[in-house]
């Protein structure tokens, strides 16, 4: 094979495996992004039920600004490591708190939905965003 067709192979292969990254960050994100802004327009219901759960609603602003701020920085692929541990340790205690009723068979699978989206971002946490991120640009 001449260079200039393995070079043309090799650059189709960074393609796809760089849209694949950053299409794999936007799906695992978007809905903590759309979970964290609706919690802002369901503000008073939101804190209620939370509450109804045993954890304190006055918790709702850090739980909006982890999903929101965290989903935001996955996306564009800043500091992807860290809030993406952050977002996995996050969504793990969600599991635990509010889907821990085995009985009810959406409350296991959203529990082990949990589980497998946290397990996403901890395989963000061991290999970075990828080319089309912030952090390459920046150099983390």
């Amino acid at each position: 094979m001449s260079s200039l067709a393995l070079q043309s192979r090799q650059s189709a292969g960074g393609f796809s495996k760089n849209a694949a990254e950053l299409s794999g960050r936007v799906f695992l994100s978007v809905m903590f992004l759309v979970s964290g802004l609706g919690k802002i327009g369901a503000y008073s219901g939101t804190a209620a039920y939370m509450a109804s759960q045993g954890v304190p609603g006055a918790l709702l602003p850090v739980v909006i600004a982890t999903e929101v701020a965290g989903a935001a920085a996955i996306i564009v692929g800043w500091k992807t490591r860290i809030a993406a541990l952050l977002l996995a340790g996050f969504t793990l205690l969600t599991a635990l708190v509010f889907h821990n009723n085995f009985a009810n068979q959406v409350e296991a699978i959203m529990f082990m939905k949990n589980f497998a989206i946290a397990g996403g971002f901890m395989l963000l946490v061991a290999n970075g965003a990828g080319a089309w991120s912030l952090d390459r640009k920046l150099g983390d």
